[in-house]
């Protein structure tokens, strides 16, 4: 998966976007990409993810622990894996109060190595637009290592105009 390349919106250092980039401020079409993302994912952004969450589960901080379960080492939290990708889809909705809805199985699991980030690719595409217009699903792509982590995942975001409280 490749990422799109930057552009005058684009901040080329940290691959994020700056605050003029555009959103979903019109209606979208059934099969339209989202921005493609690759999202690093350190043993640090474990750590602290642990300490805000209490979720101290040796297989996210331990390679032993972790192999003595089975896996192949450290692997990410799935819900900070999740709300990475969600993340981008709130991003091209506008914002997370855009997110109304999620449903995400996960396929597999993202192993952080010690000495280098995992790289979470994240892809997007709009499955369907409600007939008034007012959100639209969005089916999530994401991997790390060629492998999917995720199976089937969609979001739910609000478009512009739509009533967004809850």
């Amino acid at each position: 998966m490749t990422t799109d390349e930057p552009t005058s919106t684009d901040n080329p250092t940290t691959d994020e976007p700056t605050r003029d980039e555009p959103t979903t401020t019109r209606r979208p079409e059934p099969g339209e990409p989202i921005r493609a993302r690759s999202l690093p994912v350190t043993r640090a952004d474990l750590r602290r993810y642990a300490d805000a969450s209490g979720d101290h589960n040796p297989i996210h901080l331990s390679d032993e622990a972790a192999r003595e379960l089975g896996l192949p080492g450290v692997v990410a939290h799935g819900m900070l894996t999740s709300a990475l990708a969600i993340g981008v889809v709130a991003e091209w909705a506008g914002g997370a109060d855009r997110v109304v809805a999620t449903s995400i199985r996960f396929a597999g699991p993202v192993v952080v190595p010690a000495d280098a980030p995992a790289l979470l690719e994240v892809a997007g595409t709009v499955r369907k637009v409600a007939a008034d217009g007012s959100t639209a699903d969005v089916a999530l792509t994401v991997t790390c290592g060629g492998a999917k982590v995720f199976g089937k995942a969609i979001v739910t975001v609000a478009l512009d105009g739509a009533d967004r409280a809850i």
